[in-house]
């Protein structure tokens, strides 16, 4: 049983984990290697994602929709407007939907999904077994003695989550490094085997934000998801601003804040020591700048 913690109330409650038994069955012993071989390999995931971005998968929309428990009513368009099952996922959202927290010294999450925090990592990433170095997960050496010892989080979007991102704050994004890899499922069963998750086929980029300096921020593909999109940008983009988006399956977002920048919510931290991931919302508060970092305004 995978259990999540509702930030709101603060309960413990069940998440509707979509492929448990597979899951299980692919992370749960050695037995099942030569599947997850085959699954984690780019050319079947892009397979997989073509069938599901196909007619063939519409008629599969209002079941995936139940059975996940997703909230129709947030959606953009109405369930039989949505040609696939890829197009449903990939769904935007109405209007008002994901208000913003638009105080300057609140950082916010990049998108829905279930948080864990770290709030000084090491030359690692640890989350439960699986670990990275950071030299590793960013591609870079210079980079990753930037972002030591500063707050990490690392946001699951699970298959029932809303799968578009967004920026943090106001700045301007750098461009986007494409880094190849595997593609290992990102639940926290395959996390807590110790599978190598964070090495997966990945997008990299530092964000240079108004009030939390330089942000280094990873999207992470993951098992039956080969593909990550980049929305289109000038450069120069405000908070709440969409970057981008996966398509079908889980996925996760990484956010690395230098030293010294912000302190992350109590909230967050206390749950996370203990092992528990905590809900959050696209544009809802997860940390505080220092008193003398934030500059405010809008872009």
């Amino acid at each position: 049983m995978t259990v999540v913690r509702d930030r709101v109330t603060g309960a413990l409650i069940e998440e509707r984990v979509f492929g448990r038994d597979m899951l299980a069955r692919l992370y749960g012993s050695g037995k099942a290697s030569h599947l997850r071989r085959l699954l984690r390999t780019r050319w079947f995931c892009s397979l997989y994602g073509t069938v599901q971005r196909s007619r063939l998968s519409r008629g599969r929309v209002a079941a995936f929709a139940r059975d996940l428990g997703i909230d129709l009513g947030e959606a953009e368009l109405s369930l039989d407007r949505y040609g696939s099952l890829d197009a449903f996922f990939t769904r935007r959202l109405k209007p008002g939907a994901r208000p913003v927290d638009l105080a300057p010294h609140h950082l916010v999450s990049p998108c829905d999904g279930r948080v864990l925090v770290t709030p000084a990592v090491g030359s690692e990433l640890v989350v439960k077994r699986s670990r990275v170095r950071l030299e590793l997960l960013l591609g870079d050496a210079g980079l990753a003695r930037q972002f030591a010892g500063g707050p990490a989080l690392v946001i699951r979007l699970a298959p029932a989550d809303y799968h578009r991102f967004h920026f943090v704050d106001w700045g301007r994004a750098c461009e986007v490094r494409k880094v190849p890899g595997p593609l290992e499922s990102v639940h926290g069963m395959a996390l807590a085997a110790g599978a190598s998750s964070f090495e997966n086929a990945r997008h990299v980029s530092v964000f240079s934000s108004r009030n939390f300096g330089e942000l280094a921020i990873v999207e992470v593909g993951a098992m039956l998801v080969g593909t990550i999109v980049q929305s289109p940008h000038g450069g120069q983009v405000s908070r709440g601003d969409e970057k981008g988006y996966f398509r079908f399956g889980g996925s996760t977002v990484v956010l690395l804040v230098e030293p010294g920048r912000i302190h992350l919510d109590e909230d967050l931290v206390s749950a996370s020591r203990s092992g528990v991931e905590s809900l959050v919302r696209v544009g809802t508060r997860i940390g505080c700048a220092w008193p003398q970092q934030a500059t405010g305004g809008t872009a």
